[in-house]
């Protein structure tokens, strides 16, 4: 008998605005110290901001996730003494956590000079990556060029 088992998957609750599970993902990986209420005021303000341009927030929410999530990465392999990076295809849960990651991320190194608060910056990255433009855009693009540049060592994914 083995000492591990499988973990159970926590079910996220459903967002109490706009009733969708990705959305309480994201809200959840953007809180910090516990503070809920602060990071879905933020992400419904970013919301605002998109919907006085003319557009429904909830699908530049997803697009923006969809056009963002990479389909490649690379994973090193030792053999032979030799390290490769070989490429790998992006599984799912994996695919969804990277791109809301990137794009928090992105948000955060925007200029402070053009935006002027953190919603404004969530807001102009969604639009941008909605745009296939920015910062996590150019991350995953990164990300499958380096992917293609080791496609020779795709034989030793196993």
């Amino acid at each position: 008998m083995s000492r591990t088992h499988k973990l159970k998957k926590r079910t996220i609750s459903v967002d109490s605005l706009y009733g969708n599970r990705l959305l309480s993902r994201f809200i959840n990986r953007l809180m910090n110290h516990g503070k809920k209420s602060t990071a879905q005021n933020l992400v419904y303000k970013a919301f605002d901001i998109i919907k006085a341009k003319n557009l429904d927030p909830l699908t530049v929410f997803q697009t923006a996730l969809q056009n963002v999530s990479p389909r490649m990465e690379v994973k090193p392999r030792r053999v032979g003494g030799a390290s490769y990076q070989v490429p790998i295809e992006v599984r799912g849960e994996r695919r969804v956590s990277l791109s809301i990651r990137w794009l928090i991320q992105a948000a955060a190194k925007r200029s402070s000079k053009q935006y002027k608060t953190f919603s404004e910056k969530l807001a102009g990255e969604f639009i941008d990556a909605y745009n296939n433009l920015g910062e996590a855009i150019r991350k995953k693009d990164i990300m499958h060029r380096n992917a293609e540049a080791n496609k020779a060592f795709s034989h030793f994914r196993w």
